[in-house]
């Protein structure tokens, strides 16, 4: 990709997939793939050719596209990411519609959202529900930086950040009462799972990723904890692996919730799990 390339030629050139080559190369320019697309035979500046082929060789070398830019969208939301964070992913807002199909949506709730990562659920859920306050942890400094730097730049006052390894330093109560709602999208891939050795994850966080063990680790303290920390009738949702469904569902029993229900992607698969304690 010469300076006197243009951007169909360097897309086309690029040994990416056109998706990923589109977005880089977006990013490199400041413009949206609907500009690519009616300007092709626009001619390349040296330093955007260069920068372009900078980018698209550590892509060929596995580098997620997310941590390139350093952002990724989430429910709608431009959310700022680096490899300090898991890249939030589209299965992950199922998370989000089951937690505001079942906040109010004119009314003032206590949201708790568990290793939070960038904040894509928490920041999700505070823009949708204005009235709700939002906790969102992390055991991570570095990724409660990321989450604070988002719920900035997007201008939401209604998040507060804590540093806590789960439940370790949650409030108890918070801001006056128990929580109407916990959610989290935990690590949960099984110790030697062959695709953490594959793909965009190779380059995320292990911590994010896997728990050792079984995988269900994380998720056993979450669920085992909620009781406590819920209001009567308060819900829990959690995301977890593609085949922990039913596992998941018994630990939400054996912790006392009822109405439990599995929670599936646009795919069909199972990819959460959400229960409500007994109460009104």
């Amino acid at each position: 990709m010469s300076g006197g390339a243009t951007v169909a030629a360097a897309l086309a050139q690029s040994g990416l997939e056109p998706i990923d080559a589109r977005v880089l190369l977006g990013h490199v320019l400041g413009r949206n793939r609907a500009w690519l697309a009616a300007h092709g035979d626009e001619p390349l500046a040296p330093g955007d050719a260069a920068a372009f082929a900078a980018l698209a060789r550590r892509r060929r070398d596995g580098e997620p596209v997310a941590y390139l830019t350093g952002t990724r969208e989430f429910w709608g939301l431009p959310l700022v990411v680096s490899p300090a964070v898991l890249i939030p992913r589209p299965e992950t807002e199922v998370v989000v519609e089951a937690a505001l199909a079942r906040l109010p949506r004119d009314a003032a709730a206590r949201v708790l959202d568990l290793g939070t990562g960038s904040g894509a659920i928490a920041l999700a859920i505070a823009h949708e529900r204005p009235r709700a306050q939002v906790l969102a942890t992390d055991a991570s400094p570095a990724a409660l930086a990321v989450a604070r730097d988002n719920a900035s730049r997007l201008a939401l006052a209604n998040v507060e950040l804590v540093e806590s390894d789960w439940y370790a330093n949650v409030p108890q109560p918070w801001r006056g009462g128990a929580f109407d709602l916990i959610a989290s999208n935990p690590p949960y891939i099984a110790a030697g799972d062959p695709h953490l050795a594959e793909g965009d994850l190779r380059h995320e966080p292990p911590a994010a990723l896997s728990p050792g063990g079984d995988g269900l680790d994380a998720l056993r303290i979450i669920v085992a904890g909620a009781p406590a920390r819920l209001a009567p009738g308060g819900t829990l949702v959690v995301e977890h692996g593609y085949d922990q469904g039913e596992a998941v569902q018994a630990l939400f029993r054996a912790a006392g919730f009822i109405d439990v229900v599995a929670i599936r992607d646009l795919a069909g698969l199972a990819r959460a799990v959400a229960g409500r304690m007994p109460g009104p």
